[in-house]
Formats: C-alpha cells, sequence, structure tokens
C-alpha cells in the first residue's frame, strides 16, 4: 500500500504536486538541493541535497513507497540507482533516457510513425555544412541536454551565425533542426497508468515570449480535427514510451501539418489551468497514476486563460494583486520563491472563461498581468 511518496526536485510543479498529493492523504518526502524550497515549503519532509548524492538518493527511497519526479533534467544515475535497489520510481529511467536527449527523443518520436522537423546531429564544427545542406536555413541550433525555456538554443540563418552559435555550446553535442514557420504551439496534457489507460486533456494554445511559456489558452483555438489528431499523437508517443504518470507533449502547427517538438516526461507549464477549471488536475491525475488509482476523465467546467508571472530582477515583492484580485474571474498562485531574478517563473493566474475563449479575452488577460509589477520592499 502507498503512503509516502517521494519526489525529486523541489520546484513549483512538485509544489503543486504536493498540494493535491497531501489533500488525498499522501505523505510526501522531497528531495532538492536548496534549503525552504517551493515544494519543501508544503511537503511533510525535505532531504536537502544534490539530485546526484547516492546517500541522499538511497535515503529518499528508502523513506517512500513510489518516487516520482517534478522535472527530467536530473541525474538519470540517481533513477537508475533507485531501480537497482529495487525502489519503485515512476516514470522509471526508461522514459527519461528518452527525453533527457533531444536527439533520442526526436528519434523515438520518427519511429513511432510520428512527424518532427527535419534534424541533424553536430559533435564537431565540420558536421555544421553538412547539417546545413540536408536541412537548410534558417535553423534552431539546441543542446542536446540540458536546454530548457529557450536556454541552450540559437537561431542561425548562415554558417557563420552556426558556427558561433557552436563555439557559445562550448563543445555540448548540438541538434540543427529546421526552423518551422508555425500557426500556433500546441500542446497535450496526458496521463497514462500501468494498465495502459489513457486520459487527456483538451488541447492548448501556447504562447512563448524568448522560449519561455508566457500565456496558454484552454482549449485551443483550432479545428476539431485537428485537435483530435493531437490527441492520438500524445496517446501513440505514451504508449510507446510505456510511462506510468502525467506527460506533456508539444506541438507546432503549420497549415496542414502537425510536428512533434518535444516530450515533457511530467506535469506541465501548459496544464496550470487544469487546478481551477477541472475536478481533477493534471496533478492529482499524476498522483492517481503513479499509486495505481484509477483515472479520472478530464472535463473542464470553464475555458481558461494562464499567464506566467516572471521576475524582472526589480524587486521580490509583488505589486499590484489588490488590482488583479479585483477580476472575480482570476485565481493567482504564486510559488514561494524568495527572489524574483529576471524570467524567474515566480508564479501564474488563470483567468475563467464562460464558453470559447476570444480576442476580447486574451486582451483581458494582458491587461490583467500588466497590474503586476516587481518592488524592493
Amino acid at each position: 500500500m502507498i503512503r509516502t511518496i517521494g519526489v525529486i526536485g523541489g520546484g513549483q510543479l512538485g509544489r503543486m504536486f504536493t498540494f493535491d498529493a497531501k489533500r488525498m492523504g499522501y505523505h510526501v518526502v522531497v528531495l532538492d538541493p536548496q534549503e525552504h524550497s517551493p515544494c519543501g515549503q508544503v511537503a511533510d519532509e525535505q532531504i536537502v541535497a544534490p539530485y546526484d548524492d547516492a546517500r541522499a538518493i538511497d535515503e529518499l527511497g528508502r523513506r517512500s513507497d513510489v518516487v516520482t519526479y517534478e522535472f527530467e533534467n536530473i541525474a538519470i544515475s540517481s533513477v537508475e540507482q533507485l531501480e537497482r535497489h529495487g525502489y519503485r520510481v515512476n516514470p522509471g529511467s526508461n522514459v527519461l533516457r528518452i527525453t533527457q536527449d533531444r536527439l533520442k527523443e526526436k528519434t523515438f518520436v520518427r519511429e513511432c510513425g510520428l512527424p518532427t522537423a527535419d534534424f541533424e546531429a553536430i559533435e564537431r564544427v565540420e558536421d555544421i555544412a553538412r547539417a546545413a545542406m540536408i536541412v537548410g536555413f534558417p535553423a534552431v541550433m539546441k543542446t542536446v541536454r540540458g536546454g530548457y525555456d529557450g536556454k541552450g538554443q540559437w537561431r542561425v540563418d548562415g554558417l557563420a551565425s552556426a558556427r558561433a552559435a557552436f563555439a557559445q555550446a562550448r563543445g555540448a553535442p548540438l541538434v540543427f533542426e529546421r526552423e518551422i514557420r508555425f500557426e500556433k504551439e500546441l500542446s497535450v496534457i496526458a496521463t497514462r497508468n500501468a494498465r495502459d489507460e489513457i486520459v487527456a486533456y483538451p488541447v492548448c494554445e501556447n504562447v512563448h515570449d524568448a522560449g519561455i511559456l508566457s500565456m496558454t489558452i484552454a482549449p485551443a483555438r483550432i479545428e476539431e480535427r485537428i485537435a483530435a489528431r493531437a490527441v492520438r499523437m500524445a496517446e501513440t508517443i505514451g504508449r510507446n514510451l510505456a510511462i506510468v504518470g502525467t506527460y506533456c507533449v508539444e506541438f507546432f502547427l503549420a497549415g496542414n501539418d502537425l510536428l512533434v517538438n518535444e516530450i515533457a516526461p511530467r506535469p506541465h507549464n501548459s496544464g496550470h489551468y487544469t487546478i481551477d477549471v477541472t475536478p481533477c488536475s493534471q496533478y492529482e491525475q499524476h498522483v492517481r497514476a503513479i499509486c495505481d488509482l484509477p483515472l479520472s476523465p478530464p472535463k473542464a467546467f470553464r475555458s481558461a486563460i494562464m499567464m506566467n508571472i516572471l521576475g524582472t530582477g526589480d524587486g521580490d515583492r509583488l505589486a499590484g494583486v489588490d488590482r488583479l484580485l479585483a477580476d472575480p474571474d482570476v485565481v493567482l498562485h504564486v510559488y514561494g520563491k524568495r527572489h524574483a531574478v529576471a524570467r524567474r517563473k515566480m508564479g501564474h493566474f488563470t483567468l475563467l472563461v464562460d464558453g470559447p475563449v476570444g480576442d476580447e479575452h486574451v486582451a483581458r488577460a494582458r491587461r490583467l498581468h500588466a497590474y503586476l509589477r516587481w518592488v524592493e520592499d
């Protein structure tokens, strides 16, 4: 019987997962190197140690009936160690091995029979000319491992800028990927359990700012046939990964082409809205999947617009909250991070919408977001 859940990673995703896990009666232990991490503030216990600390990882395994992780940029050796010592981990190291590595991930997607942007591997500067001939310009060069929120990515439009990007990567293996002129960026949040049952939330429409998600519209403003295709593709990926837990598949929509961009093997920023407009959020679904509980058919009571709140480096106190919350359709979430450094995800709010989301609702969400600013205490 599962009573205690271990979480590797103490960020906001772990925090929101923990809220649901504790509401459902579970004890939560988190491992994170930062004391009083966002997740650690609400968990029952926190082990303060690096993610690759073998002794601390083993301690987490001993204290937990099942271990999960809230982001994928952790040492895979830690997950392998837990599995080797007989501890239960969901999702397993097989999932992490693919989703941590952009080359393996894109190759896996192609092996599933699903389309991606054209890509080539770059290990040496001499590989750039060959990749450029095959893929063409403009392109995006990305680090194979470790990049997120736009980090470790360079847009290149010729050999000179590609070689400059290679130099900035300082020898890290790269993916040379064709730049897609997309109409929309989409995502599907889904959950799969060990019985191969999958539930999927409505397709989301995402807007990014320099690589960081700024706004999610749910459901996406797309044709039903495209939404159905995106869900089928996400289900194919979940089954072929044999993932147990909540995951996200991101897409580019370009005309009639729907291309898989990335896979996140855990709850995702674009699924935050599910906390406020569904009876069973993406985080509760994750709890259910990893703890062998029945999944809940996703249904939304209202449409939603989620707006990320990023730090600016101008101070650590969020001002304008009174004006924001004067709107009765707004729900605010703040993550408990001490310092609002520039571009750091500090919180989000959800604007609840009756009926389909229109341009007027998007404009309203942007006006509300403009009320917020970071100031010094």
